[in-house]
């Protein structure tokens, strides 16, 4: 988080995950809050104790009289169970845009967006509309009272550790006696990446242990030349200590087909794109003009390719579609266009595509660990500099070891990315994860492959060290005006014509 320099090494298991479309801090992380709290609820409705009891177990907490006079939240009451959502700061300000009050009610209802059919989202989200209630859990034998009229949008308010904020007011219904049990809440916060964490808890990341562990980009580098080891042989040393070399394999070749599989549902689906921009998709056109006019990829058409699968990807997020966070779905394009460069235009890549995948992964997210934890990943934190301008940096490091650099060299080439990507504003027209978001991608991903080079052509020293230039892009997000934090209250979003956020 901004303003947070503890730091530790990340998983790249933890970095890159299989969800849904739009939004990793929008659309999954609200659907892992609702379905955390439901788990919660679930067991306290199967207990004998009312509110105040279950409250002292630390779950959850008790909703006072007075919170309910201020005007919190008012539960519906009741013999049956009900739930109440509250929705403030970007996760209000665009949350139809980003699917979040969808993803909020299916997550109470028992999706996992790790596991969810996108088909079955929209199947299930309409049955929820029509009936106003869920099933706790996905529970089939217990349900509560729960619509999209029971969620309450509050944009200008800004809750303790993060803007993305939602919180969770459960009335326990009535007990034998038809007496009331009392209400229950609990407040989550989406904090990118579809990381969650509540007040007293933060994220349980996967505990890395060893004597590889970094904290830094200069401890990284210190790591790598003790020993003689690349970057992504420095990451894989980590992730040894919870998983063996093939566990980590199959793990990496999951995360890149998923990419490579909505890469492709991307460049063989048309139409329009959700919501109210009415954005057409332009994937599938410039994939059919592309496959005939290069059919064997030349290297002078590699930009337009990389273009494709950047735009590709992120016309599938922005449908809702199945996609990896890299490190977020607002920037998931970027890592697979420029790790689909590598395996099709660089001498490594051609001899061994599997092999080049594995480990432009294990260096990306090793780059991606630090700005995880000594920056952020989230536009509603830092502007989209923490979305794309991360992934960028990222992909740009995987990039140059690939091509051989040094790990001085994919130090440099991922502090060109993100230089270059200071200050960058989250704007989304309409709140919508679409303009300037998908082009965005594409653009990174080619500055990306840039920085790598750039790096190549130097020793690996530069006058801005990485760690140096992911403090200043903290210091940067700190700064920023808020409305260019994912709020679509600044930039293109106010100035354009089609710029009234769907909330």
């Amino acid at each position: 988080m901004v303003g947070t320099l503890a730091a530790m090494t990340v998983s790249v298991f933890d970095l890159f995950q299989i969800g849904v479309g739009p939004s990793s801090s929008h659309t999954v992380g609200p659907m892992r809050a609702g379905l955390a709290f439901a788990k919660t609820f679930k067991k306290a409705l199967g207990s004998d104790l009312v509110a105040s009891e279950i409250g002292a177990q630390g779950d959850l907490e008790p909703l006072d009289e007075g919170e309910k006079l201020a005007g919190v939240v008012t539960p519906r009451g009741g013999e049956r169970p009900s739930i109440s959502v509250i929705l403030y700061g970007s996760l209000a300000a665009t949350g139809l845009g980003h699917g979040t009050l969808d993803a909020t009610l299916l997550g109470l209802d028992g999706a996992d967006p790790g596991q969810i059919d996108p088909d079955f989202m929209e199947q299930r989200i309409a049955e929820i509309r029509r009936e106003s209630t869920i099933r706790v859990a996905g529970d089939q034998n217990l349900v509560a009272d729960c619509g999209f009229e029971d969620i309450i949008l509050r944009p200008a308010v800004r809750r303790s550790i993060h803007t993305n904020a939602v919180t969770f007011v459960g009335s326990l219904g009535s007990d034998a006696t038809g007496q009331p049990r009392g209400s229950v809440k609990q407040t989550y916060y989406s904090i990118g990446g579809g990381f969650i964490r509540t007040e007293q808890e933060v994220p349980q990341l996967v505990a890395l242990g060893g004597d590889y562990l970094y904290d830094s980009g200069e401890k990284l580098l210190q790591l790598c030349e003790a020993g003689s080891n690349s970057v992504s042989q420095v990451q894989r040393a980590c992730e040894r200590s919870i998983r063996t070399d093939e566990e980590i394999d199959v793990a990496l070749d999951t995360i890149a087909q998923a990419m490579e599989d909505c890469a492709k549902r991307g460049m063989s689906s048309d139409g329009l794109l959700p919501g109210m921009l009415q954005v057409r998709r332009r994937a599938k056109r410039w994939y059919d003009q592309l496959i005939e006019e290069d059919p064997h990829k030349r290297a002078e058409l590699s930009e337009d390719w990389v273009n494709l699968v950047a735009l590709a990807v992120n016309e599938e997020n922005a449908a809702g579609g199945r996609v990896v966070t890299a490190p977020t779905n607002g920037a998931a394009g970027i890592i697979p266009a420029v790790m689909f460069y590598a395996r099709t235009y660089t001498k490594a890549g051609k001899a061994d595509p599997r092999d080049v995948n594995r480990r432009f992964l294990l260096a990306a997210g090793a780059i991606g660990s630090l700005y995880k934890e000594r920056a952020s990943i989230s536009g509603a934190e830092v502007g989209c500099q923490g979305e794309v301008g991360s992934a960028a940096s990222m992909a740009a490091a995987g990039l140059a070891e690939i091509l051989g650099g040094t790990p001085r060299q994919v130090a440099n080439a991922a502090e060109i990315a993100m230089e270059h990507s200071l200050g960058l504003t989250c704007d989304p027209i309409g709140g919508l994860v679409q303009i300037p978001c998908i082009e965005r991608n594409a653009i990174s991903a080619c500055k990306a492959i840039n920085a790598a080079k750039m790096a190549l052509r130097g020793d690996g020293e530069h006058h801005v060290t990485l760690d140096e230039v992911i403090e200043t892009m903290r210091q940067t997000g700190a700064d920023m005006n808020d409305k260019y934090k994912e709020t679509a209250g600044g930039g293109l979003a106010t100035n354009v014509a089609v710029n009234v956020p769907e909330c």
